[in-house]
């Protein structure tokens, strides 16, 4: 019998705005994007729960290296919590460890949201991605192993109350970098005073990356699948962003021809011929920038000591320097 030889994988360099589907994996969404596009390499950033839904970008090739920088920012959720229930994951897969009556619970929902907004501490669900000790937490719940959870401080920008009733209420977030709107549904339901879990949690915004560029997987597939030549990707690759689209919004340092392959050789720079374009910050700071040389990205790079020290770059054989 023959056997089938799978179809050769291919370079790909780009992001893909996932738009997740609830009840779908991250990491089988990630799959599904990487075999539709060969890709040789994919990541996905700020994975989402199974039950949750909405952006997940994936990246493809060299834009894992730099996904860091453009996933740093605030995000926007839409959260629906059921009152009167608590469970061990903060939403509807883990077991229910209380139900009781909310009652009147639902009319301090209004009132109660202010507290919750600016800086606040939050735990973890038991069940999340957070390590203690080098392993995720929710190794050590599956084990029914106790583990102190760490708090975090985090920021809650605006929270709006959208829908209330005797049983839910809707909220829309807008959020840090590391929230997690499961514990922030729960704390509001314990601070009510019966306990509330998720429902419903679909993230509609990742700040920086474009709203409007979201593709299921179930288009995606379809997209894939009309294609006459199968090696044809033209109309695939051009739902990707680039990596210069992602890192738009970093402050830009521009740098010669000579100092641009020379830093790409891992060798600092003096940063006083340099060009910086950025209104809030100097030749002294020490935040992340964009290093560019002509209308070509280079990395990205930190300013130390009046030096300009490389942090992660992109591959010189995918370059186009000027002349």
């Amino acid at each position: 019998m023959n056997k089938k030889v799978a179809a050769p994988r291919r370079e790909v360099h780009g992001v893909l705005m996932l738009d997740k589907q609830r009840g779908e994996q991250s990491t089988g969404a990630l799959t599904r994007v990487r075999g539709i596009y060969r890709a040789q390499k994919a990541g996905h950033t700020g994975a989402l729960d199974p039950l949750a839904s909405g952006v997940l970008p994936i990246c493809l090739g060299e834009c894992a290296k730099f996904s860091t920088y453009f996933l740093a920012g605030r995000k926007r959720y839409i959260a629906e919590g059921e009152l009167g229930v608590v469970t061990a994951t903060a939403d509807a897969e883990g077991e229910v460890l209380s139900r009781s009556e909310p009652g009147e619970c639902y009319k301090r929902i209004p009132e109660l949201l202010p507290s919750f907004t600016g800086l606040i501490t939050q735990v973890p669900p038991v069940y999340s991605a957070v390590k203690v000790r080098g392993k995720p937490l929710y190794r050590y719940a599956r084990r029914g192993q106790e583990v102190e959870v760490p708090s975090r401080q985090v920021e809650i920008y605006e929270l709006k109350l959208l829908e209330l009733t005797p049983t839910h209420f809707k909220v829309s977030v807008y959020c840090s970098k590391g929230t997690y709107i499961r514990s922030l549904i729960a704390d509001i339901g314990q601070a009510a005073g019966c306990g509330a879990y998720v429902t419903l949690l679909h993230r509609t915004e990742v700040e920086g990356l474009p709203v409007d560029r979201g593709i299921s997987l179930e288009q995606l597939q379809m997209l894939c699948d009309a294609r006459e030549d199968q090696n044809d990707f033209s109309a695939l690759d051009a739902l990707l962003l680039s990596t210069k689209t992602m890192l738009r919004d970093l402050p830009r340092l521009y740098v010669g021809k000579s100092d641009a392959l020379k830093i790409l050789h891992g060798l600092r720079r003096p940063a006083q011929e340099a060009v910086l374009q950025c209104e809030h910050c100097s030749l002294k700071s020490e935040e992340p920038l964009a290093l560019w040389c002509g209308e070509e990205l280079i990395g990205v790079v930190r300013l130390q000591h009046g030096l300009i020290t490389p942090e992660r770059l992109r591959s010189e054989e995918l370059l186009k320097l000027p002349e």
